[in-house]
């Protein structure tokens, strides 16, 4: 029997009424929906006025089955995100260890990970059912904490970005950089970020960094607000390994954050190194629409006057 994912922004109204409509759907194709425990109870301690009519009894019907991790070797086929960049970041934790390609339905704002959009979904689950998609792998950070003396203390991945930052918001936090095993400068600031090319459009462009193509395999390191005169972003390749160390004359903690998730404390003499992770992030696609396209359309950016073609790119 084929095992489709379902992973809901459980919060929203309009996430849960989509989620009994791709239930039926799935249903009606004899594909199973693999829910996770948490959100099957978030969604059963909800009043029963915020709880579509017939999800209960969805929920709890033959074609549904309830897990708590899914593990390696399951074999689901996909999954199905209902939500927005935040609820697609958490489905990819959940399949993280499975490796399960995921379609994000958007139901937030922006929405950069989501292919969709909610006014389709019926369209959108029928296709996926009828295998009308391609499989986009996306380059994630693998992140190492060491202590003081260098030994590693945890590890840790993320898909947008892990953000170095002062836990005290009345000081800075002083670090150092260092790319590839050489230091390139040191400075007090608000903080750091290793963000992933995906990660480009999300915290690291609110910092001012570069947008990149997510098809570039690219880490980029992004100073936030640094005391200092040379704190430009920098854009590093996939052998490149990026440090940054929290100096001994800082006073107070830092926090480490992945992908405004998990978070690790970080004190004087600790040290974070990021590199691009060897295993990737599979998100499913079902339009080949330009990156450009999508770039103009989520931030809604001017375009008036342009007398370029139509056709695409001119070719010599």
């Amino acid at each position: 029997m084929r095992r489709f994912l379902l992973y809901v922004h459980t919060g929203r109204r309009a996430a849960r009424d989509a989620m009994l409509a791709v239930l039926d759907d799935l249903a009606e194709r004899q594909v199973e929906a693999v829910l996770m425990s948490d959100q099957v109870a978030e969604v059963r301690a909800l009043p029963a006025a915020e709880i579509p009519e017939g999800l209960i009894a969805a929920l709890e019907g033959e074609m549904v089955e309830v897990l708590d991790v899914i593990e390696a070797g399951d074999p689901v086929e996909l999954g199905i995100v209902l939500g927005g960049d935040g609820t697609i970041l958490r489905a990819l934790e959940s399949v993280r260890d499975a490796d399960i390609p995921v379609h994000g339905v958007n139901l937030g704002h922006v929405g950069f990970l989501a292919e969709s959009e909610a006014e389709g979904l019926a369209a959108t689950v029928s296709r996926l059912l009828d295998g009308e998609y391609e499989i986009e792998s996306r380059s994630a950070l693998h992140i190492t904490v060491l202590d003081a003396d260098d030994a590693v203390i945890a590890e840790h991945w993320a898909m947008n970005e892990a953000s170095l930052e002062k836990a005290d918001r009345q000081r800075m936090v002083y670090v150092a950089i260092e790319i590839d095993g050489r230091p390139v400068s040191s400075f007090g600031c608000d903080g750091v970020l290793l963000s992933t090319s995906t990660g480009s459009t999300a915290y690291a462009f609110s910092a001012g960094g570069p947008v990149i193509w997510p098809e570039v395999d690219a880490l980029l390191l992004v100073p936030l607000a640094a005391h200092a005169l040379f704190a430009r972003p920098l854009v590093l390749g996939r052998s490149s390994v990026a440090a940054v160390e929290m100096t001994m004359d800082n006073r107070d903690d830092g926090v480490l954050t992945l992908d405004g998730r998990r978070t690790v404390e970080i004190t004087a003499g600790m040290r974070v190194e990021a590199r691009l992770s060897p295993d990737s992030v599979r998100l499913v696609r079902m339009s080949s629409t330009p990156f450009a396209d999508r770039l103009v359309e989520k931030f809604q950016l001017p375009v008036v006057g342009w007398r370029g073609r139509s056709r695409g790119p001119r070719t010599r």
